[in-house]
């Protein structure tokens, strides 16, 4: 587990440093000043390059990097050029929504994902695996905020169930948050199931075929033992490096999601951002999008060597 850490770890820091450096070269490349986003077409050159130097723009390249890298891995993401905030504050803000409506995917891609996964390859070749692999297959093409809108439609307008629109805090009571989150989580998790649970009933059902489990049967081992101790723990690393790769899908997909439900989310901010030409904050956002992805996948990777140790050895 200690070497497969340290592996992880060590590809985390190069791809943090091409990250940061990318998305702050993303300025220079952008031609944008705050000057331009406070004036407007009124701004003349002189007004520009005051504005510049109050920024610190105007000095070379690999001089702001340094400056704002060492910034940053001290917390401090910059203020916003559209307001002056702190984009730390407001990207914690926006976060815990965000990580809300994902978290609550992510759990249901896992119940609803694993559940269908193991049903269908432990009834393979028969009526229910057929019936599970396809209805997986249609989920799979349906997307987002197709999804979310259908919800909207039938179990908040129509049925009033839950709210069309909206987030609560949770601190305004568990079941009203929850109600909020309910409807986007779900039109978030259906790629996230169907995928899941293709690779588990894949990974399973060649685990099935494995002389060890043939042994077991010979031995007289119940099925339900063999299940969970052989067949479970060897064929679901497939389902688990899929569900590391999807945690950057439902943050993407949250830009379309939260648009959708009028939730003042991360991808909400991201979008308002990048329109107003906000460089500051989408710096934030991208630099806090690429830890939050490599430290899932970090304990994905952690999760995966423990219920399969033949992984950290590359079987």
């Amino acid at each position: 587990m200690i070497k497969g850490l340290l592996r992880t770890v060590a590809i985390f820091v190069p791809v943090f440093l091409v990250a940061t450096f990318v998305t702050f070269a993303l300025r220079a490349l952008s031609g944008l000043t705050p000057a331009h986003l406070q004036l407007g077409e009124s701004a003349t050159p002189e007004m520009v390059a005051a504005i510049e130097h109050e920024w610190g723009l105007d000095r070379p390249f690999l001089v702001q990097y340094l400056d704002w890298f060492g910034e940053l891995l001290k917390g401090d993401l910059g203020v916003s050029w559209f307001n002056g905030a702190d984009i730390a504050t407001l990207l914690l803000q926006g976060a815990i929504v965000s990580l809300s409506v994902a978290g609550l995917a992510l759990v249901i891609g896992v119940v609803f994902g694993f559940g269908f996964g193991v049903l269908a390859a432990v009834r393979r070749t028969t009526w229910v695996d057929r019936a599970i692999t396809g209805f997986m297959t249609f989920i799979s093409v349906m997307p987002s905020f197709v999804v979310g809108i259908a919800l909207v439609v039938v179990f908040a307008v129509s049925l009033g169930w839950f709210p069309s629109a909206g987030y609560v805090p949770a601190e305004r009571g568990t079941g009203v948050w929850l109600a909020h989150l309910v409807l986007p989580a779900i039109a978030l998790s259906f790629d996230t199931v169907s995928d899941v649970a293709r690779q588990l009933r894949a990974g399973l059902v060649a685990a099935y075929r494995e002389n060890y489990v043939t042994g077991a049967v010979v031995r007289g081992i119940g099925p339900r033992r063999i299940f969970f101790r052989h067949v479970l723990r060897n064929g679901m690393g497939p389902a688990l490096v899929v569900l590391g790769m999807k945690f950057p899908n439902l943050l993407g997909g949250a830009v379309v999601t939260e648009s959708i439900f009028g939730m003042p989310g991360f991808g909400q901010f991201a979008a308002d951002s990048a329109q107003r030409g906000d460089v500051p904050a989408v710096q934030g956002v991208l630099v806090v999008s690429v830890v939050l992805v490599v430290v899932f996948n970090l304990l994905v990777n952690v999760i995966l060597v423990r219920v399969a140790p033949a992984s950290a050895r590359g079987v």
